[in-house]
């Protein structure tokens, strides 16, 4: 599926600066030693820089949405000039707040999955438009939340659930005080009920189809469903359940055309026998290009219902394909297995 790289405004991948691969990639050097070397608290802190209404952040695109709260953080490290990532975060009232704009500057995977705002806010309006006011969405923590500010439809998870974590190899071991640190930031923990539930939905995406469609009908409980999925869910679908799901990525610069690039990518696959590849555009100057690292990993629902060259997600039958824009995948559950 060479078309799922030459869609949208991607031009060519250039190799040389080789990026990223899941574990990879560059760390300033201050922030390595004091990560290391520094036991107990989180190692990061938000930092409020700005904050308003969502006319006070034009560049953000969110008048759609004018009664939103917007504050704009950046995200620091003791001994660090610069912020290891940008965060813009909504919420309506007093209510906890939502994380909608993530802009890692770290070259390290962070906290947060990259994905794209814009993509965000065209899904949350088709959502609101094409679907029941009463319908139920379900989709990662991270993605249900943000849909349920925006498309204002019910989600299965509404609280900050911090699953997986996403830290550099510095921070590992970390973990205690960083899941305390992002209780105290987002609000209330979630229920333990919640939680099983969100596991429940992440091991129906690591089953194959058919019955990772029936899980997902079961969490539903016979309401109109519908399930949203991002790209970036496999590398975090990979860091819970890596038994079941093999996942890498690099990151790419963009530029020209493609014809290359996309012969590069299937030699960099081939060169580390993983089994299928798909893309995502970061920016107008990054992409992203995630991996599969065995062919089992192909056959889990997640992967079926994502357009990586080992996939037809138009022809999946255990779900309805109803929209795609970006990154976003949206689905049907069918009320019944027929």
């Amino acid at each position: 599926m060479e078309a799922v790289l030459s869609t949208g405004s991607v031009r060519k991948l250039l190799p040389s600066l080789g990026l990223a691969l899941v574990a990879g990639g560059l760390l300033l050097l201050g922030w390595v030693a004091y990560s290391f070397l520094q036991p107990g608290p989180a190692p990061y802190r938000y930092q409020l820089a700005e904050e308003g209404g969502a006319d006070r952040f034009a560049s953000l695109g969110l008048e759609a949405w004018p009664e939103l709260k917007i504050g704009k953080y950046e995200v620091r490290v003791e001994g660090i000039d610069q912020p290891v990532a940008v965060a813009h975060v909504a919420r309506r009232g007093e209510s906890a707040p939502v994380m909608l704009d993530w802009d890692n500057r770290s070259g390290e995977p962070l906290v947060f999955a990259d994905t794209r705002l814009a993509e965000l806010k065209t899904l949350a309006q088709a959502i609101a438009k094409h679907t029941p006011q009463d319908a139920l969405v379900l989709g990662w923590w991270d993605t249900a939340r943000a849909l349920r500010l925006l498309a204002g439809r019910e989600t299965l998870f509404d609280a900050h659930l911090g699953e997986p974590l996403i830290a550099p190899a510095p921070w590992q071991g970390r973990d205690r005080p960083i899941a305390k640190y992002e209780r105290e930031f987002w609000g209330a923990p979630p229920d333990d009920a919640e939680r099983q539930r969100f596991r429940r939905f992440a091991e129906a995406l690591t089953a194959e189809p058919a019955r990772g469609a029936a899980m997902l009908r079961e969490l539903a409980g016979g309401r109109e469903a519908y399930v949203v999925v991002h790209v970036a869910d496999l590398y975090k679908l990979g860091l819970l359940h890596p038994d079941r799901l093999g996942v890498a990525y690099k990151d790419f610069p963009i530029q020209g055309d493609m014809h290359g690039p996309i012969a590069f990518v299937k030699r960099w696959m081939l060169d580390n026998q993983y089994s299928a590849y798909t893309l995502h555009e970061l920016s107008e100057q990054q992409a992203r290009v995630y991996f599969l690292t065995n062919a089992q990993s192909g056959h889990t629902l997640l992967a079926q219902m994502l357009p990586l060259t080992s996939s037809r997600p138009a022809e999946l039958e255990a779900l309805q394909l109803v929209y795609q824009y970006g990154g976003y995948w949206a689905y049907k559950i069918p009320a019944s297995g027929g």
